[in-house]
């Protein structure tokens, strides 16, 4: 990615910026709404409502506006054209320019680094957010109502190997190029399934990496059974035929109902194992091969994240992929009064669907009328959504790659086979069962990485998270404080 120190970033200055207006530590005071995540869905929630003449709290863990879809380099890094490794960037810019123009009038506090870890109901909402072990005390946010836009995270099914450097995630790789211009490897085998992958190989390829191969698991035809909605939505169509030419011109080869089975090294990934699946995603005997290459980015589609909503009794659906999503209504609402949801914690399904969902919301909470646009778009994105999840539903003969000895929970060092000992010997049958008796999902990361595979592995493979009172880490002086001022 060509840059230049000298150029000013052509995002222009950040609204994280703690000189920007409204920036920073919570002010005190109550709002109309307070929103949770900076990326596509609640940027678009934020900035509508705003127009609107609500007063508004964006609320970020993140140092700047986007969340993990339009991750971007830090003015420091003097990016000249960051927005070639995004698609929809004009969005991007133009949800940027009116959260500015928010901010600089005082209509939307954007609070950055604020991590939430808990919310209160009432005729005012109290959301708790920690912003670092060096914070005085926890943020506490009053509001109105509250809508939710915290994404997702990236669904991972371990290999043996899957732990060595150099193997990262699909997002990770993206996120790593995208936010820090830097590539994980020179020669990266992407693999796994799901859209994410040619949108991966795409901007990896473009920044001057070699990608021998894109592992498929699946092999498309799970959207041939959805002819009318794909062509509903012909921008989708545009954009895989997109990342399609740009991979066919630098010579990627995609290697349908195929995974990687295992990554060889000792200190890195010198190469993979590339196997065929039969129907059920279980290994073809003889059907092998190993590639060469110092970096793989794998990913098998995302999770929602909704912990903070389903901690409070929100009900849930299950999406045709088996992961589990807030259920909302027509208007984004949960079944919680005062708590709204939009993007991908309602299910997976890109950027536009969010900034959709995003606008409708905000209309509503406002006591506008939805936009017939914005309301043609949701459905046609929400259907593409529910039909993309279908084609890339892992099967769960994908544990058959797995060795006793392959750590699936990477945190705690659990391996495969201390799991299948407590289901099979222990009489485990769910998720949080096994937990109890390995500790798979006692670590940092709480679940998120091993999650759903130990679900699986426990033949509990749609099994929510545990409930949790904290979404996330939170120093225990903070809490301390927060006792003291209760009482």
């Amino acid at each position: 990615m060509p840059t230049s120190p000298s150029d000013p970033s052509p995002f222009g200055p950040s609204p994280s910026d703690p000189s920007s207006p409204g920036a920073g530590t919570a002010p005190a005071g109550r709002y109309d709404l307070a929103v949770v995540g900076a990326g596509p869905g609640g940027l678009a929630a934020a900035v509508t409502a705003a127009d609107h003449g609500l007063s508004v709290a964006l609320i970020d863990a993140g140092p700047r506006p986007g969340g993990q879809y339009y991750r971007h380099p830090a003015p420091g890094l003097g990016a000249a054209r960051p927005e070639r490794l995004h698609h929809g960037w004009p969005v991007f810019a133009d949800l940027s320019a009116r959260l500015r123009a928010h901010t600089g009038h005082r209509r939307i506090a954007y609070l950055t680094g604020h991590h939430v870890w808990t919310a209160e109901p009432g005729a005012y909402w109290r959301l708790y957010a920690t912003v670092g072990p060096g914070a005085e005390d926890a943020a506490v946010v009053e509001a109105r109502e509250v809508l939710l836009a915290t994404g997702a995270y990236e669904r991972q099914l371990p290999f043996p190997g899957w732990t060595l450097p150099g193997v990262v995630t699909a997002g990770g790789a993206q996120a790593m190029l995208k936010a820090g211009l830097v590539l994980p490897g020179r020669r990266i085998v992407v693999a796994g399934s799901g859209p994410l992958l040619l949108a991966a190989a795409s901007s990896l390829v473009a920044a001057g990496a070699e990608v021998p191969a894109i592992v498929e698991a699946t092999d498309y035809l799970g959207y041939a059974r959805g002819l009318p909605t794909l062509l509903g939505n012909p921008a989708k169509l545009a954009e895989g035929a997109g990342h399609g030419a740009a991979l066919l011109r630098h010579g990627v080869r995609l290697r349908r109902r195929a995974a990687v089975v295992e990554a060889h090294g000792d200190d890195r990934v010198t190469g993979v194992t590339v196997a065929r699946l039969d129907r059920d995603w279980r290994p073809v005997p003889g059907g092998e091969r190993r590639i060469d290459c110092d970096a793989v980015a794998v990913g098998h589609g995302l999770i929602p994240q909704i912990e903070l909503a389903t901690e409070l009794g929100a009900d849930t659906r299950v999406t045709p992929d088996g992961t589990v999503a807030l259920a909302v209504d027509g208007e984004q609402r949960t079944s919680l009064p005062g708590l709204w949801a939009v993007g991908e914690a309602c299910g997976v399904g890109g950027a536009d669907l969010a900034v959709a969902e995003g606008v409708l919301a905000a209309h509503a909470v406002a006591g506008r009328p939805a936009p017939a646009a914005a309301l043609r778009r949701r459905d046609r994105r929400r259907a593409f959504a529910g039909l993309m999840a279908a084609a890339h539903r892992p099967d769960p003969g994908w544990t058959d790659w797995l060795t006793a000895d392959t750590d699936v929970c990477r945190c705690e060092e659990v391996p495969a086979g201390r799991i299948r000992e407590a289901v099979d010997d222990l009489g485990a049958g769910d998720a949080r069962t096994v937990k109890l008796l390995t500790r798979a999902g006692m670590g940092w990361c709480q679940g998120r990485m091993c999650g759903p595979a130990v679900a699986c592995l426990a033949g509990d493979p749609q099994a929510r998270a545990d409930s949790r009172p904290l979404a996330c880490p939170v120093p225990l002086g903070q809490l301390e404080r927060l006792g003291e001022r209760s009482t």
